[in-house]
């Protein structure tokens, strides 16, 4: 699949590049995102290496993931936020995102998921794109909402995290429900 960038409005989505290492590792070592984010601990510059180039990078490449680093339209360079999807061969795929704590509480990220959602359902032909976060991950609810997932039901001790087994909250956006 070949990468793409999009613009929109006040905010761009591009794909992750490796001058993106330093701000991703930074990011990730906020108390919040790691709240409800299962990533290793201590979380290394090697990490986010393994994430840009591996994941993200790799996997326009092999068509399994769509990942979006979220800047600034206004001031390029302003990094704001990640939004990803994960393409399952079925015609759907899972979307995960999060934001940048300067950028929280701004719109940015449900502008980005509305943003990325539209791409996936005209660009890719995607039926579905389910949203899924731990039981109390209000933040991501409320994004998920405003951009137009249906919240469906708890799927019991369904996500990992930390080890752990914990509840999740499942919705999805199908192509006829997507908000402007």
């Amino acid at each position: 699949m070949e990468p793409v960038a999009i613009e929109a409005g006040s905010i761009r989505l591009r794909p992750f590049r490796s001058d993106d290492i330093d701000w991703l590792h930074q990011v990730s070592a906020d108390p919040l995102l790691r709240r409800f984010i299962d990533l290793p601990s201590p979380y290394r510059r090697e990490d986010a290496a393994h994430f840009v180039e591996r994941l993200a990078v790799d996997g326009w490449t092999d068509g399994s993931r769509a990942e979006f680093l979220v800047e600034s339209a206004e001031r390029p360079g302003r990094r704001l936020g990640r939004v990803g999807l994960h393409i399952r061969q079925n015609g759907t795929a899972e979307i995960g995102f999060w934001a940048d704590p300067s950028a929280r509480g701004a719109g940015v990220t449900t502008a980005a998921v509305r943003v990325v959602c539209r791409w996936a359902f005209t660009g890719l032909g995607l039926a579905l794109v389910e949203w899924r976060a731990e039981v109390g991950n209000d933040a991501s609810r409320r994004v998920a909402e405003k951009a137009g997932f249906l919240v469906e039901a708890v799927l019991r001790r369904r996500l990992v995290h930390r080890g752990e087994r914990v509840d999740a909250w499942v919705g999805s956006l199908l192509p006829c429900e997507l908000l402007t």
